[in-house]
């Protein structure tokens, strides 16, 4: 950033010397055990009723899942059927349709589960659906690995809807469908300006996604492309390069001189600021936690991945759906998992005092589209 504090500084500058030398020697061992901070700890603690010793077996498993999970794709071939992560036990499960590479897939670490529909088949389905419009009391739509079926979530005060009822007719002869419900439809988290440590972008506030070299991402909902952009000081900070909302939810502005980036999400007091070494997507089920510019740092797992939000602007495509809340203001902002940058804050339905689920856009489709490099440590 353009201007900080001399505590941010030193907390930056310390932050990175630690973090880099600690690079340096994982790379001297195969596979250097994760770094769990207290402040991390009682996060999980908090939001997911876990014991320090649970959270750091726990973080511990999730990186083994994500590490066995594209090599569990590739075996199962076309008979895998998603896949997911199970805390109860600690370990990846994937779908199969039928026995004949079982074998293969429990020797990469994983369990299985006989299931009736490939991933590929659900996923046909999903995109079939993705053609239909949708009326307002449908709030989104799914593929759930672990259901082994497309879930169409309704507004509940809307289920008995006509229209709602029409849609989930129609989706059902897409393919295997089931349907859910929820309380209040999804929103987006942009907010008016007031205080804090956000970027703000004409009255609107929203919150820094990543760094990436040049600039940052964030949510395609908070500015036009062209749009100016002013830093946490109020002072000119950069430029929507590109942005997408709906049908994505992604953007990326392009900084001035005199702002730098950092590969570092903030922490806010609750836990220490977090480096980001890189962009491995955790599984279905594992731990992931948010920081953003209202409610600062919340943590939850993932629910759900390649979902369809159905929101009053207009359906957006591929997000995550996850447990963490979020209120207005903190749309753009970083959601990670350990030391693994995931997306950006989208929208959801609640808040942090009730609770509710918010969705993101994954990180790896920001950086294709816009050819960007993420700033890792």
């Amino acid at each position: 950033m353009k201007r900080t504090t001399p505590l941010r500084a030193a907390v930056a500058a310390l932050l990175l010397t630690v973090g880099l030398g600690g690079a340096q020697a994982g790379a001297a061992n195969a596979a250097p055990a994760p770094t769990v901070s207290a402040g991390l700890l009682d996060a999980m603690r908090q939001d997911l009723g876990l014991t320090p010793r649970q959270a750091e077996e726990r973080i511990r498993a999730e990186r083994a899942a994500a590490g066995v999970e594209a090599d569990a794709r590739r075996t199962a071939g076309s008979t895998y059927g998603g896949s997911w992560f199970e805390p109860a036990t600690g370990r990846l499960v994937v779908g199969l349709t039928d026995r004949s590479e079982e074998a293969d897939v429990r020797a990469l670490g994983a369990d299985t589960r006989l299931v009736r529909h490939s991933a590929a088949a659900l996923d046909r389905a999903k995109s079939r659906l993705d053609r239909l419009p949708a009326p307002a009391g449908v709030a989104g739509w799914h593929v759930d690995p672990k259901a082994n079926s497309v879930v169409v979530t309704v507004v509940r005060a809307d289920r008995t809807a006509p229209a709602v009822h029409a849609f989930v007719e129609r989706a059902r002869r897409t393919g295997p469908v089931t349907v859910a419900e929820t309380a209040t439809a999804p929103r987006t988290y942009a907010a008016g300006t007031v205080g804090g440590d956000p970027y703000y972008t004409g009255n609107v506030r929203c919150s820094i996604g990543f760094s990436v070299y040049g600039g940052y991402v964030t949510a395609g909902h908070c500015g036009r492309a062209g749009a100016a952009v002013r830093g946490w000081d109020g002072s000119a900070q950069g430029t929507f390069q590109g942005s997408s909302f709906p049908g994505d939810d992604y953007a990326y502005v392009g900084i001035h001189s005199g702002w730098w980036t950092v590969p570092v999400v903030l922490g806010w007091g609750t836990v220490p600021d977090r480096l980001v070494r890189g962009s491995a997507e955790a599984p279905v089920g594992a731990s992931i936690c948010r920081s953003g510019s209202t409610t600062h740092w919340h943590c939850g797992t993932v629910l759900a991945k390649n979902e369809t939000v159905n929101y009053s602007q207009g359906a957006v495509y591929q997000m995550t759906k996850t447990s963490v809340c979020a209120e207005g203001g903190d749309s753009g902002g970083a959601f990670i998992s350990g030391d693994q940058a995931q997306g950006v804050t989208s929208g959801g339905w609640g808040n942090c005092s009730s609770g509710g689920e918010t969705w993101f856009q994954p990180i790896n489709e920001i950086l294709g589209r816009y050819g960007l490099t993420l700033h890792t440590a």
